[in-house]
């Protein structure tokens, strides 16, 4: 998704969406769909385009100095004759996940639907003639699989887009237009909102390329508002690793779990709302040829057990192959994270963070009148936990409701495990 490294705005930019978002107030079908969003916990990112082509990720027209005209002759022999939507829905239904946000239009300005404000687009300038964001999304309803759309709010492409901070050996002409970009913008924003059906979250991918020096405005409490009118139950989310900006409905974390910042892009505070970690399945988002450092059904599962743990959702990537097929390993993964997620699913939708903060053995995630203890990593039978405002009624394993001895006092819960917890994640269920 991006190489690059971390910048602040000005505090222009800052004062000018506070001033111009402070009045604004989520509708209550938008707060139903913050709840909706937070219950589903588990989603798939689909990095698509036609990047793909070459096989380096999504940023090889800026890592390799490409020139945009060249780059666009790719657009030419674009043709995924083996996308499928049917079968992409149903490995994503297999997963367990409950939506996916695509990319429509990434940093190279390629646009995934057709569009009548660009014949840069999949269906005006490539044999393939097709219109995958539409085949998709109506898969997608069709199978009640929600759908967010990622949408780029930088183009290296185009000579009205002001010069950024990437993408700057393009060979663009650098006629900078910035009402002319962002009418642009607007204009696909309108069609991807009025032409697929219900959007559940408009995904930017934020405000870092412009230098902070001069202080560019980039106009998101309008846009925001533009939005919202469009679908009010829309839920907006930008990946600008700052806490959220009035209008925003979602606070995103790339590559580390929500107070973590191991890979220096998430080191904002946690603010109010829905939060979502977006993760790699191997460590790439688009597809790269070279990249076979896949993470372990395991790891992905426990990522999305501390996601939840910490009451935020993972967005999991995939990077579909040239051809249209999801890579055969991510299919695996897919399958095998659904498999565990029919057996132990009540222990992560619907949850919200538990009463035990993360701790280095693992997490608690809580529902209704039960808590569930996640052990992901403990080598003894006996384990504390500093619940002492909750009285806790009964104790069981989840895997099959065998009753666990226990104890509690003004110090807290001692469980008595009846053996040393093994597998992927070992599960107490507590009833309050």
């Amino acid at each position: 998704m991006k190489n690059k490294v971390l910048s602040l705005l000005t505090a222009s930019l800052l004062f000018t969406s506070v001033i111009a978002q402070q009045a604004y107030e989520p509708t209550q079908e938008n707060l139903k769909t913050r709840k909706e969003f937070q219950d589903d916990k588990f989603g798939i990112f689909i990095h698509y385009g036609i990047y793909s082509m070459l096989g380096d990720g999504e940023w090889v027209l800026h890592t390799w100095n490409l020139k945009h005209k060249e780059y666009a002759k790719l657009a030419g022999g674009f043709c995924p004759s083996k996308f499928n939507a049917a079968e992409w829905g149903a490995a994503i239904k297999a997963s367990g996940a409950k939506y996916i946000c695509f990319t429509t239009r990434h940093h190279d300005g390629f646009s995934m639907f057709d569009s009548q404000y660009s014949n840069y687009n999949i269906v005006k300038s490539t044999p393939f003639n097709r219109d995958i964001v539409k085949e998709l999304t109506d898969e997608c309803h069709k199978q009640n699989i929600k759908v967010h759309f990622y949408y780029s709010h930088l183009d290296w492409g185009r000579d009205d887009y002001p010069l950024g901070r990437t993408g700057r050996n393009t060979g663009r002409k650098l006629q900078e237009n910035w009402d002319s970009y962002y009418r642009f913008m607007n204009n696909q924003l309108t069609e991807l909102l009025t032409h697929y059906g219900p959007v559940r979250a408009i995904w930017f991918d934020g405000w870092w390329d412009q230098d902070q020096k001069s202080g560019f405005d980039w106009h998101l409490p309008q846009q925001y508002e533009m939005i919202h009118k469009l679908q009010p139950a829309c839920l907006i989310g930008n990946n600008h690793h700052q806490l959220p900006y009035p209008g925003e409905d979602i606070q995103i974390f790339e590559r580390d779990l929500p107070g973590e910042n191991t890979f220096g892009l998430s080191g904002q505070a946690i603010g109010h709302l829905p939060l979502e970690t977006c993760e790699t399945m191997n460590t790439s988002w688009g597809y790269k040829i070279t990249d076979n450092n896949y993470k372990s059904t395991e790891a992905l599962i426990r990522l999305l057990v501390k996601a939840a743990g910490k009451d935020a959702n993972l967005l999991l990537n995939i990077g579909p192959q040239p051809d249209g097929c999801i890579p055969d390993t991510s299919i695996e993964r897919l399958k095998n994270i659904g498999k565990w997620l029919e057996k132990n699913g009540e222990t992560i939708y619907g949850t919200r963070g538990g009463v035990v903060p993360p701790r280095d053995w693992g997490v608690t995630t809580q529902k209704d009148n039960k808590i569930y203890v996640h052990i992901l990593d403990w080598k003894d039978k006996g384990l504390f936990l500093p619940i002492t405002d909750i009285k806790i009624k009964k104790a069981c394993l989840f895997k099959n409701k065998e009753n666990i001895s226990f104890s509690q006092n003004k110090q807290g819960l001692f469980l008595q495990l009846p053996e040393v917890p093994t597998g992927v994640d070992y599960i107490v269920e507590l009833q309050r």
